[in-house]
């Protein structure tokens, strides 16, 4: 009989993922940069819920993760062309550097 991985090795790895990406999204000023953080902690996220569909024996948080990741899929071609749209204006992908708001 094959053994199973623990839930809670499954948690603590998420935990860690989430903690990188958020301590990236805090602490970089790349846009790039900020916007692979925040995949990666939508990223931890599904992880977490498929480690507790598995360990309930529910395919519900399976189906919850296929429309997070659709949602995914949608804001990160939304979120590559407003960078884009930032580099070709501005020349520069840093947000410190960029302020649109000011006249």
């Amino acid at each position: 009989m094959p053994q199973t991985i623990p839930l809670d090795y499954y948690l603590l790895l998420s935990s860690a993922l989430f903690t990188i990406g958020a301590v990236g999204v805090l602490t970089r000023r790349n846009a790039i940069i900020m916007f692979m953080c925040i995949e990666l902690m939508l990223n931890s996220v599904n992880l977490t819920l498929v480690a507790f569909s598995s360990y309930l024996g529910d395919s519900a948080g399976q189906i919850f993760v296929f429309f997070v990741m659709t949602v995914a899929a949608a804001e990160a071609a939304v979120g590559l062309a407003i960078i884009l749209a930032l580099f070709r204006n501005k020349q520069t992908v840093y947000v410190d550097e960029v302020n649109l708001m000011r006249w």
